[in-house]
């Protein structure tokens, strides 16, 4: 960790913005309010320019290997501020920031933190550019270097070439092409398209990949998507009545993809894909963070309906899932006062206490009002022996409803969140389930 001394810069930038430039005489303490740029940069390629087409000119301004996303720094007073990461219609408020001046090299640094997920950005700032890494902190040295431009609004390009077609609407697809079928995995891709912007998603059985924003350019299309747990890089082409591509996430793993028009394309029901083995009933012993003993069943639990949840700490499906409890909670005080909900966390933290650390704050930040309760290491292996009466668990997060009578009536993988077409029928569909439980 960098050490960082309190001080601030009085600076005027010149931000570039769009085709043109736009002066900006405002004073302000430390980094450049308004919109900025960020890349995260997989690799780095030196791409020869022999030919000035579209994707040559493109690629003066993102190249392969590049995942854009935009920020908003917002100042609350003359010396504090925070970021917002921007993905489509999802803003993402980052309070947590460190300030001040390296010693060692005499620059403006900043950390910028992603508390529920134990990662930050590092930046060293010159007016207003910036250039650092993001850096996860529970895996083993995860480092991708990092820089941004502030008065950048375009997150691809600023081109406007005319897409050949409107991607909007659903795609199935198939991940993994290069692989044998028995690796590969089916999707749903969900899009929303205005000219050259697209928005959208893509579904599968076991959650989905949040907000993903990006352009469509002639045949070729880009989306982006970082949240502080993943960097997603989506890259394709129009071929026919088809979609090829390229899927990167973070700079270890890509894979190609394809996806076509098919209305009778299907995933399998969420709640169909995990079940309790036939004269198996849930049952724990757990401690939380705070030293309490949880066992179930017992007395605490009797004549409630049990919401038992699968998840980590570094998986956005389950926040998404966390923040869906926490907000039914607080929308239905009737239905929840007859209701018992535990999420047991399978975390990357190999040492117990600091899983234990983490997740208190965890919990404190999220605001949940349920105890969230350290139960393995954050493999799918460790979440079955946990929970034997599975006959599996192929998904970060999976839910177990239980009825009055501690028997099971659902069991839901996966998580459709609010990036995706589903998340309003879901939250239907759940409180129908409470209200018939209760």
């Amino acid at each position: 960790m960098h050490k960082l001394l309190t001080g601030s810069l009085l600076a005027a930038i010149v931000l570039l913005v769009f085709n043109h430039c736009v002066i900006a005489d405002t004073e302000f303490s430390k980094v450049a309010p308004g919109m900025w740029r960020g890349v995260l940069e997989l690799e780095h390629f030196s791409i020869p320019v022999n030919k000035k087409d579209t994707v040559m000119i493109l690629y003066d301004q993102f190249k392969p290997g590049e995942l854009p996303f935009n920020f908003e720094v917002k100042y609350t007073d003359q010396d504090n501020f925070y970021l917002e990461i921007i993905n489509g219609s999802q803003r993402i408020r980052l309070d947590s920031v460190q300030y001040g001046r390296d010693r060692t090299t005499a620059r403006d640094t900043m950390n910028v933190w992603f508390p529920e997920y134990a990662s930050y950005l590092h930046a060293e700032i010159r007016g207003g550019v910036m250039q650092g890494e993001w850096i996860v902190t529970t895996k083993n040295n995860y480092r991708i270097p990092f820089y941004a431009h502030a008065g950048r609004g375009y997150r691809f390009t600023n081109l406007a070439e005319t897409p050949i077609k409107d991607l909007s609407g659903q795609w199935p697809a198939i991940f993994s092409v290069e692989k044998e079928a028995k690796d590969q995995s089916k999707a749903i891709a969900e899009f929303r398209q205005q000219g050259n912007h697209i928005e959208g998603t893509f579904r599968t059985e076991t959650g989905d990949y949040g907000f993903l924003e990006g352009t469509v350019q002639g045949r070729k299309f880009w989306l982006s998507g970082f949240d502080g747990a993943h960097a997603f890089l989506f890259s394709g082409s129009m071929q026919g009545d088809s979609l090829q591509g390229e899927f990167r996430s973070g700079h270890l793993y890509r894979t190609l993809w394809t996806a076509w028009k098919d209305d009778g394309f299907q995933l399998g029901a969420a709640d169909t894909l995990t079940r309790v083995k036939t004269g198996q009933n849930i049952q724990f012993s757990v401690a939380t963070p705070e030293g309490k003993q949880l066992t179930f069943p017992s007395p605490e639990f009797d004549g409630k309906i049990k919401v038992f949840t699968v998840m980590g700490t570094w998986c956005p499906n389950c926040r998404d899932e966390q923040i869906f409890l926490r907000d039914f909670i607080k929308e239905n005080p009737e239905l929840a006062r007859n209701m018992e909900i535990v999420a047991f966390s399978f975390e990357r933290h190999s040492d117990v206490a600091k899983a234990n650390t983490h997740l208190q704050r965890y919990k404190q930040k999220m605001q949940l009002p349920f105890p969230v309760v350290y139960a393995g290491n954050a493999s799918k292996d460790d979440a079955a022996k946990f929970f034997p009466a599975l006959n599996h668990v192929m998904a970060f997060p999976t839910m177990m409803i239980l009825d009055r009578n501690n028997q099971v009536v659902q069991v839901h993988t996966g998580f459709d969140g609010p990036a995706t077409s589903k998340y309003a029928s879901f939250k239907e569909e759940f409180k129908t389930l409470v209200q018939r439980l209760q």
